[in-house]
């Protein structure tokens, strides 16, 4: 089977129930915590969850993925594909046609414009978008008339379905943003907070890392929707407040991410309040490991491709830290059987998934201190290994979680048995994961030697994620330190193999080929996976409507929450 005979038989004409509400916002307020706080609400500037899932009350993309997986039309009347059209034979254009009569909660129509100007907005070289990778392959987009956007690709795409798919590209408005573009996409204060979108709410105030308020859109498609009149989007905290909020006092109607250990999470559930929801997507807990230089010394070069870094640029090294972490124990101790221990950063769908790092479930510590001893990282009379004057001495950073902290305190005990030295730093969330390029202490500026958090990607093919560790991808002061490839990695050979995927159209094929990007990156030890989680959040037993979806946005379908009657 082929990619474009998939395309061909696509179900396009799937529709979503509609749920039975008597008008809009008659159901009152809805309180929703997500204790890592968002930081802006223009996802494009920043690659955290919590700011993706935040704008996406806001924000639409042309399609999306719903909770089984399945592409659906959003903005879009049907997703295109060969056998509708919408895909041509030779697989170099998709043509996306507009819903008629949508319309800005300003009121102003929405047009192809906007959507031609959404990918100019994230392709300027100047502004450092955080989905970038998304728009890999765009040679064009072109807008023949109000409701069609026709997307040209440099080469035939199997798989067209990058751009304005998913919660990570939607579109905004381009008479809000004209004035936004490249380096000026920061300074846009007004136009970050409160983005003009097509969601079913917009933004009342927003407080960056603590609270956003928002108030139902007036102008959304569907008149009866959404149930609720407001909204409360509550940041900051941790996993466990957030749980118990949810759980035992029902203060809040939805909690994100519930980093918690599986016997904390059931005695709250026992109160009776509250529903554990959870699903296994592609969610992995990995530590990132810091090709480059960190050093103060550096100034503006520091943490740059210009510097490598003293030590983990020695592949000896980057092993011997990943054989002396027990991924089954500290599975089993944070997650139980919300999570699995994984050697992939790429553990879903089933037809991805390599076996062939699976030594890495095997702790080895006698196994890693000889791989140093004959690497010539000699162990000093304080028990720290050192080779020409420089001594194995890591700051390894994560956010502030109560699972993280246990994972970091028995990595430390591990790596100490090997002869390495580790300094911990925990960072609040908010600031972890925020979009401040002025800020040292973001996972993107990654002024550590490693660092340790999940990431995972929009839908059920990998392209653009493996896609995330491109040249390209690195983030620096050039691109106000936006992109994903956070080790700094690049090689040409995965180079070739990044763009052989977005050639090849044999679903067998492309699976031979993520997997094989997935190994380079496992068998360099570029990034070190530990645990592949489900995504847990819980429910109030008085919010209908909820699905969890572990393939796009938790926030993707809000406009169909209500509240039990």
């Amino acid at each position: 089977m082929n990619m474009k005979s998939i395309l061909m038989g696509a179900a396009c004409a799937f529709a979503l129930a509609p749920a039975a509400f008597a008008e809009r916002g008659s159901d009152g307020h809805v309180n929703i915590i997500y204790w890592q706080a968002p930081s802006t609400m223009n996802n494009y500037l920043s690659g955290g969850t919590k700011e993706q899932d935040a704008a996406a009350l806001v924000l639409e993309p042309l399609a999306r993925y719903d909770s089984g997986g399945a592409m659906v039309p959003w903005l879009a009347e049907s997703v295109p594909t060969v056998e509708n059209g919408g895909v041509s034979e030779d697989l170099k254009s998709i043509t996306w046609k507009l819903k008629p009569g949508l319309k800005w909660s300003d009121g102003s129509a929405v047009t192809s414009a906007d959507v031609k100007f959404t990918w100019e907005y994230c392709t300027n070289p100047d502004g450092g978008c955080a989905s970038s990778n998304y728009f890999e392959g765009v040679e064009t987009v072109e807008t023949p008339d109000d409701l069609t956007v026709v997307i040209k690709f440099v080469e035939p795409k199997p798989f067209p379905y990058g751009p304005f798919v998913g919660a990570a590209t939607p579109i905004i408005q381009m008479a809000q943003f004209k004035d936004c573009v490249g380096a000026k996409a920061q300074e846009c204060t007004e136009q970050n907070f409160h983005p003009i979108g097509t969601g079913p709410f917009v933004v009342k105030d927003f407080r960056p890392n603590d609270v956003i308020s928002f108030e139902a859109n007036p102008n959304y498609r569907d008149p009866n929707k959404p149930a609720f009149a407001s909204v409360t989007f509550k940041g900051g905290g941790d996993a466990q407040a957030a749980a118990r909020s949810v759980l035992e006092t029902g203060e809040f109607d939805y909690a994100w991410n519930l980093q918690l250990a599986p016997d904390v999470l059931a005695s709250m559930e026992a109160a009776g309040k509250g529903t554990v929801i959870k699903g296994f997507g592609t969610s992995v807990e990995r530590i990132m490991i810091n090709l480059t230089d960190v050093s103060p010394d550096l100034g503006d070069e520091r943490g740059t491709v210009k510097h490598p870094h003293p030590f983990l640029s020695d592949i000896n090294v980057r092993k011997a830290l990943s054989m002396a972490i027990d991924r089954a124990l500290l599975t089993k101790i944070g997650y139980g059987e919300t999570g699995k221990p994984t050697c992939n950063v790429l553990p879903a769908p089933d037809i991805y998934v390599s076996t062939a790092n699976d030594d890495c479930l095997v702790q080895d510590i006698d196994g890693a201190n000889k791989l140093l001893d004959e690497a010539g990282w000699a162990k000093g009379s304080d028990g720290i290994r050192a080779k020409d004057g420089v001594r194995l001495s890591v700051l390894y950073q994560t956010s502030t979680n109560a699972v993280r902290q246990k994972y970091q305190a028995a990595i430390k005990q591990w790596w100490n048995q090997i002869g390495v030295e580790v300094e911990l730093r925990n960072i609040s969330a908010s600031v972890f994961f925020g979009s401040d390029p002025g800020s040292n202490d973001t996972f993107q500026k990654f002024f550590a030697d490693v660092e340790m958090y999940t990431n995972n990607f929009n839908g059920t093919d990998p392209e653009s994620y493996m896609a995330s560790w491109t040249c390209a991808q690195i983030p620096s002061p050039e691109n106000q330190w936006q992109g994903n490839n956070m080790p700094r990695f690049c090689n040409e050979d995965y180079e070739a193999l990044v763009k052989e995927m977005s050639v090849t159209g044999d679903i067998n094929k492309r699976a031979e080929l993520a997997k094989a990007m997935n190994d380079m990156l496992m068998q360099n030890y570029i990034m070190l996976p530990i645990t592949h989680r489900s995504s847990v959040s819980a429910r109030s037993n008085t919010l209908n409507g909820v699905e969890m979806n572990v393939w796009d946005s938790e926030m993707w379908n809000i406009a169909d929450w209500s509240r039990a009657k």
